[in-house]
């Protein structure tokens, strides 16, 4: 294994974390863009407003994309095995 191989792996682990996490941290910008945007509308500037309905949105995020999330960790860790197998 050289520098390159290394350096491989280690972008394709960092894509497979954006990947990952991108379905829940996208539903948590936009309901928290969305309640910002009724607040600043209405003119209620309550703190705690945007922390249940971001916790639900994650939560249905997750529920929603969890076999998305499933399918790329488990083909990262196909390509990383595979690649252990062959001795890079």
């Amino acid at each position: 294994m050289n520098e390159a191989d290394a350096l491989g792996l280690l972008r394709a682990a960092i894509w497979t974390i954006i990947i990952a996490s991108g379905p829940p941290v996208a539903a948590a910008l936009f309901v928290g863009l969305a309640i910002t945007l009724l607040q600043a509308l209405t003119q209620v500037q309550e703190a705690t407003l945007t922390f249940v309905p971001k916790i639900v949105a994650i939560f249905i995020a997750l529920a929603v994309g969890t076999p998305f999330i499933g399918s790329q960790i488990h083909t990262s860790t196909e390509q990383v095995y595979s690649r252990i197998e062959k001795g890079f």
